[in-house]
């Protein structure tokens, strides 16, 4: 029977194959041997066609692993070795048996479509064609329709094989959620959230099988834990681009087909057998130029882009269906702005892909980022050199890089270079406005000489100005826990539909959500210590002595019931668990919408934070980012940077004093620094709160430069990026061209002198005894004339105006001329502060030692008392240094005429605002002091940059 079988499918496999035999009408005799021994050898046939032996070895591949019986066997070996006429009498003269029988006619077809299949699935693949070229922007999802439409049998075969490999690990789910969760009715899907390790395990291994695509999508999905389970996403994580290497003598003939040579030596001194590394795209060779350079030589994978592109394309058919079984699954009604979300997904994914092929493109954004690193002075940061003279558009040559990953160096100095990964990717996003958007561990070395080199940049993210502002000015709010900005961020960022308005995002909730998850960030230890603190405080709200599965009920308990009374007081009618949580997915839906630039962004992130991890387990990557956020605001001129730092540091920016001192004439600030002004200065729409300088966020601050400087500028830590940081430190205080930084401590400056200066005439001509018999003798007659009616009376207006009333008044005006408001007030407070502080820091031992180790270069830049520390002691030293910090005092001045022209801006503002004084008098003084300081220090004029 088995014999049977084989043979009926070499016959069905035959025909599928395009090949006909010609059946002879021969008697069929009773026993199989004997009509295979009745079979008369024809004359020497033609040899067969190549269809035939393909069929031949597809019989051989599928049945070369079943335990015939050894008579089976022998048949099969004489069906083998039998000419096509031959075979074609045999089972000529077997059909009428089997269809004397359905189900066995119904099994060889079956195993005959099944290794039809596995024979059509396992053929050769062709990729040489794609539907678009390498390149940015160059991906078209129309192209590729109309490409794929014409290719039907790409596309299936490319189906069968993905339903194929996945076939199994989806009958797991499936059954794990439809039979064991839904017909089973447990609600909680018990055994699918038990299984999740173990899927998640299948998941990576699938990844790797299914090809160069999905492990792409799989390293992209590994971040998503909105759109796939924790497990998945952090096995997913463990994707490196482990691919097989292709053949290196066809890696041979491209690289000599694209370099346009005949042979290699032409090029190379030495060049690898065997690559390197071999990752989705392509893979690497080490090599030697003829000039005795050591190079990596990257050879693309021949095919790549046609394969990613059909994978492209089959998931952009299969996300729909995707979309819908997963909100069935959640039981959400999908809707068609589901699917195209997804599909915009893909495209985003595919956008991506197709760019990691353009090694042009890799090639500039290599030359690109080490320029912008050099002009930005972040010295401790790199990338691999580019050989230009030999890129082309599948070879790239750059120099050899030694070094090892950073996740896997033991050195010492791997917790600073967190910190420069940490600063390089922020001043990428924030800055230069081309993110890499490759960041696997793989892709990060530490090199032998201390520094962080970051490989691979094929994939990027171009990053437009006004986002990177609105980005800096959402870490700013973070940084200063206003939380109650951020949903004006969400918008700036795209995370909230153009028809969502702001009122809508704030009565949503939203900020109570966000001010609990960043300060769970902000205390830094990862998804696992978030978890013990979440803990702790579900123990503290609901009971110590309670399980994790009594914990989770009391919190989602909680949860629903303000759900429930935030949709009744939106007029939703709640009426049971179910209509609760359907609400609100759909309303989430409607107030929140992730930007596909977001996926980058977060993977880049997610994966620095897991190297941080392992080296502390203690670490925050929000932290993290306030470094770079100080040197940034310090150093950056335009409006938003501006007003951005002005909330960080406790000030306002919209009162009648501040643009009487910067002009009323600057630009009008962003409606999200609206919201920040207004939350720092505690600014509630109606009434106006003072704000002052924080003396303590100052400071801290500058410590954040002084880290980031110092980590950045230098792979030394013997001094070098002390040396930098005050540098640097010193060109932000006394350049004569100025900086934010400046500005507003210039501005506060004058705001001191102004409070201090009235404050010591205050004393003297208000508040002295002198003061005080003055200005009773000065009233004393005016009392008199009150006192006597007959006095009054023989009194003329005018002389009793100038002789009586104006001399009793003069104490009154110097009184209001000199009077301290409550801004006064708190500068004074302020300038106590900042001085108690800064002189405990120089006091301080522990304090100092703490600045030290956040400096991360071995020493503090601020001396102690009483005696000068010794590493102020090697700044004074040093030469250069010390050259520098003379040439930056020749600035003094200039920062000297700044802060006259702030005091005569500030009394200019005083003039006008004083209610003693004549309109005329007023205005004149006004004019005087602004003209006076226009002289000594003219406003600057803001460069396009700047605005």
């Amino acid at each position: 029977m088995r014999f049977e079988i084989a043979a009926c499918g070499a016959l069905i496999l035959s025909s599928a194959s395009g090949f006909s035999p010609r059946f002879k009408r021969n008697t069929v005799t009773s026993t199989t041997s004997t009509r295979l021994n009745a079979l008369v050898p024809p004359p020497p046939p033609p040899p067969p066609p190549s269809t035939l032996r393909s069929v031949a070895d597809a019989i051989s591949s599928a049945v070369g692993s079943i335990d015939f019986p050894p008579e089976v066997t022998a048949a099969l070996d004489t069906l083998r070795l039998s000419t096509p006429d031959q075979l074609s009498a045999a089972l000529d003269s077997l059909v009428p048996t089997l269809l004397e029988n359905t189900w066995q006619l119904a099994a060889v077809a079956l195993f005959a479509s099944g290794v039809a299949v596995k024979s059509f699935i396992d053929s050769p693949d062709d990729y040489s064609e794609a539907p678009f070229e390498p390149g940015t922007d160059t991906y078209d999802p129309k192209a590729a329709d109309e490409f794929y439409s014409q290719r039907p049998l790409m596309v299936a075969k490319r189906l069968l094989r993905l339903a194929s490999l996945t076939a199994l690990f989806n009958t797991g789910v499936l059954f794990d959620w439809l039979v064991l969760g839904k017909l089973l009715k447990d609600e909680e899907y018990t055994a699918l959230r038990q299984n999740e390790p173990r899927r998640a395990k299948e998941a990576l291994i699938l990844c790797e099988q299914l090809g160069p695509t999905f492990i792409k999508l799989g390293q992209a999905l590994s971040i998503r834990t909105d759109i796939l389970p924790e497990a998945y996403a952090l096995e997913l994580r463990q994707l490196q681009d482990a691919v097989p290497p292709f053949d290196s003598d066809v890696a041979r003939e491209v690289l000599r087909k694209e370099l346009g040579v005949r042979s290699l030596d032409q090029i190379f001194d030495k060049l690898s057998d065997k690559p390197v590394a071999s990752a989705s795209i392509g893979q690497v060779y080490r090599g030697t130029l003829k000039d005795g350079k050591d190079v990596a030589v990257k050879v693309q994978r021949p095919g790549i882009l046609g394969e990613i592109a059909l994978d492209l394309y089959v998931l952009r058919l299969l996300t729909p269906i995707q979309t819908k079984l997963q909100n069935a699954v959640n039981r959400v009604e999908t809707t068609q702005d589901d699917i195209d979300t997804a599909i915009a997904l893909v495209d985003e994914w595919g956008r991506g892909f197709v760019a990691e092929t353009d090694y042009r493109l890799e090639a500039s954004n290599t030359v690109q980022f080490e320029e912008a690193m050099r002009k930005r002075k972040l010295d401790a940061v790199c990338a691999p050199s580019v050989v230009e003279d030999l890129v082309r558009d599948k070879v790239l040559v750059t120099e050899w890089v030694e070094g090892t990953r950073l996740d896997r160096d033991a050195s010492t100095d791997v917790p600073r270079l967190c910190g420069v990964a940490i600063n390089a990717y922020l001043t990428m996003l924030l800055d230069t406005g081309c993110l890499h958007c490759d960041p696997h561990p793989g892709n990060l070395l530490r090199t032998t000489d201390g520094k962080l080199c970051i490989l691979d940049w094929g994939m990027t993210l171009g990053v437009p100005d006004d986002l990177q502002y609105a980005l800096l000015e959402f870490i700013a709010h973070i940084n200063t826990e206003d939380y109650d900005s951020i949903p004006q961020d969400f918008i700036n960022l795209g995370f909230s539909p153009e028809n969502v308005s702001l009122e809508r995002l704030q009565s949503s909730g939203i900020t109570e959500g966000l001010s609990f998850a960043f300060r769970q960030l902000s205390q830094g230890g990862g998804p696992k210590k978030m978890q013990e603190r979440v803990k702790a405080e579900f123990q503290d709200r609901y009971g110590s002595g309670l399980s994790d599965t009594e914990l989770r009920d009391a919190a989602r308990a909680e949860m629903l019931e303000r759900m429930e009374a935030q949709l009744a007081s939106e007029g939703v009618d709640v009426k049971g668990v179910t209509n609760v949580m359907e609400e609100m997915s759909r309303r989430n839906r409607e107030l929140f919408a992730l930007p596909p630039y977001v996926l980058y962004v977060a993977r880049a992130f997610s994966t620095l934070e897991g190297i941080g991890l392992s080296v502390d387990e203690n670490y925050a990557i929000v932290q993290e980012c306030y470094p770079y956020l100080a040197r940034r605001l310090f150093t950056d001129k335009s409006p938003r940077a501006k007003m951005a730092l002005r909330a960080m540091l406790g000030l306002g920016d919209d009162d009648s004093e501040t643009l009487a001192v910067y002009g009323a004439d600057d630009a009008e600030p962003s409606s999200g620094l609206a919201a920040v002004r207004a939350g720092v200065n505690g600014h509630d729409g109606a009434e106006d709160k003072v704000s002052s300088l924080s003396p303590k966020k100052l400071l801290e601050m500058t410590d954040n430069f002084s880290s980031y400087t110092a980590a950045t500028a230098t792979v030394d830590r013997d001094g070098e990026g002390r040396t930098a940081a005050a540098k640097e430190f010193a060109k932000i205080l006394l350049d004569k061209d100025g900086s934010t930084l400046q500005d507003i401590l210039v501005e506060e400056a004058a705001k001191l002198g102004d409070a201090t200066t009235r404050s010591l005439l205050r004393q003297a001509l208000v508040e002295s005894t002198v003061a005080q018999a003055v200005a009773s003798t000065l009233r004393a007659p005016k009392n008199a004339v009150e006192a006597s009616e007959q006095l009054s009376s023989l009194l003329p207006e005018g002389v009793k105006k100038a002789l009586v009333d104006s001399p009793a008044d003069l104490p009154d005006q110097i009184d209001s001329l000199l009077s301290l408001g409550a801004q006064d007030e708190r500068i004074l407070t302020t300038a106590s502060e900042l001085q108690e502080v800064v002189g405990s820091r120089f006091e301080n031992n522990d304090m100092r030692s703490a600045l030290a180790q956040n400096l991360s270069d071995g020493a503090s830049i601020f001396p102690s008392t009483p005696e000068i520390p010794e590493g102020l002691q090697s700044l004074l030293s040093d030469e250069e240094t010390r050259d520098f910090v003379l040439e930056q005092i020749g600035n003094v001045p200039s920062l000297g005429r700044k802060f006259g022209a702030g005091l005569l801006r500030r009394a200019a503002y005083r003039a006008m605002a004083s209610p003693v004084l004549p309109e005329e008098t007023r205005r004149q003084l006004s004019d005087v002091n602004n003209r006076l300081a226009d002289a000594i220090a003219p406003e600057p004029v803001a460069s396009e940059t700047e605005r």
